[in-house]
C-alpha cells in the first residue's frame, strides 16, 4: 500500500491504470469516461490548456465531481496543467502570468479533491538552465503557500526539446531542493515513458539503469504518476511525440517489464498516447495490451 496525494492505494482489483480523459461539458464529466475505459485512474484539464483565462470551480461542481467520482469508482483522479505556464522563464512578466496561472490551476485541482497536478517545469529562454529552475522552484514555492489542499504537484520529465529544462533527474532534484522543506512533501515526480526515452533515459537497452538512477537521484518515494506513451521518435531525439503503446521506438518490451516491476505496482500509470477516429477504443486497446503483461 502507498499514499499519492489524498488518496490511499491498495494493490487490488480494479488496478492502477487509466488515461487521460475529456472534461468536455463540465469536469464532472470525466470520471464516467474513465469508467467507460474500465478505468479507476484519471488526469484531466480544468480549463482549456491554451488559454490564459482562469475559471473559478464552484462549490456545486466541485460537489458535482466529488459524487461522479464516488459513483465511479475513481480512486486516483488528477490534472495536467496549461501548456501556456513558463516557470522558468527569465522574462519578469511572463514569470508572473505563468505563476498566477499555476496557482490558479492547484486552487481548482485542491477545489475538486484532486490527488495530483502534472506541471513541465518550463524553459529558460535565455539558456541559462540553473537559473530556470531556481526560478522554477520559486514560482511552485509562492502558488503551494498561497494554496493549501491535498493536491501534490508533480513535475514531469520532459524530453529536453529547445531550451526546455526538466530533462534529467539531476533538474527535477534541483527544483525540488529549491523548495522550502517544510512544502516539499507536497511536491514530487511524474515520469513519462517518451519524454524519458527521447531525453537519453535507455529503457529499452538500459531499462534497469535508468531505474536505479532514478532511485538514486530522486527516490522512489517521490515518484507519484507515470505516463505510458510509446514515441514517435528515436532514443535520444530530444523530441516529444506520443505513440501508441508498442507501435513506436520504444516497442512493447519496456512497457511489459514496467507492468511486471514490483517496484512500480502501486503507482498511478495512466496513457497520453494518440486517441485516433475512436477515443474510448484507442485508449481501451492500449489498457488491454498493458494489462495482458501481467496476465501471460
Amino acid at each position: 500500500m502507498q499514499t499519492f496525494g489524498a488518496m490511499t492505494i491498495q494493490s487490488a482489483s480494479p488496478d492502477e491504470l487509466g488515461a487521460h480523459v475529456s472534461a468536455a461539458g463540465g469536469v464532472e464529466k470525466a470520471p464516467a469516461r474513465a469508467a467507460a475505459l474500465g478505468a479507476a485512474s484519471l488526469q484531466l484539464f480544468t480549463k482549456q490548456p491554451s488559454r490564459w483565462v482562469e475559471p473559478k470551480i464552484s462549490a456545486e461542481t466541485a460537489a458535482a465531481f466529488k459524487a461522479e467520482r464516488e459513483i465511479h469508482g475513481v480512486r486516483v483522479a488528477g490534472a495536467h496543467d496549461s501548456y501556456l505556464i513558463n516557470l522558468s522563464t527569465p522574462d519578469p512578466k511572463l514569470w508572473r502570468m505563468s505563476q498566477r496561472c499555476f496557482q490558479g490551476e492547484l486552487e481548482r485541482c485542491c477545489s475538486l479533491g484532486l490527488d495530483f497536478m502534472v506541471t513541465h517545469p518550463g524553459n529558460a529562454t535565455d539558456g541559462e538552465t540553473q537559473a530556470g529552475l531556481v526560478r522554477n522552484a520559486k514560482g511552485v514555492t509562492e502558488s503551494l503557500e498561497a494554496v493549501e489542499g491535498p493536491t501534490r504537484v508533480l513535475l514531469e520529465l520532459t524530453a529536453g526539446s529547445g531550451t526546455s529544462v526538466g530533462a534529467t533527474f539531476e533538474n527535477l532534484r534541483t527544483i525540488i531542493d529549491h523548495i522550502p522543506e517544510a512544502l516539499q512533501h507536497r511536491v514530487g515526480v511524474c515520469f513519462d515513458t517518451c519524454h524519458a526515452f527521447s531525453a537519453g533515459y535507455d529503457l529499452v537497452g538500459d531499462y534497469d539503469g535508468v531505474w536505479a538512477s532514478f532511485g538514486e537521484v530522486l527516490g522512489f518515494e517521490r515518484l507519484g504518476l507515470i505516463h505510458l506513451n510509446d514515441s514517435k521518435h528515436p532514443f535520444g531525439s530530444r523530441k516529444d511525440r506520443h505513440e501508441t503503446i508498442g507501435e513506436g521506438t520504444l516497442g512493447v518490451e519496456p512497457f511489459r517489464r514496467l507492468m511486471l516491476d514490483e517496484r512500480l505496482r502501486d503507482v498511478p500509470k495512466v496513457l497520453e498516447t494518440p486517441k485516433g477516429d475512436d477515443e474510448v477504443a484507442s485508449d481501451v486497446a492500449n489498457l488491454d495490451l498493458l494489462r495482458s503483461f501481467r496476465a501471460l
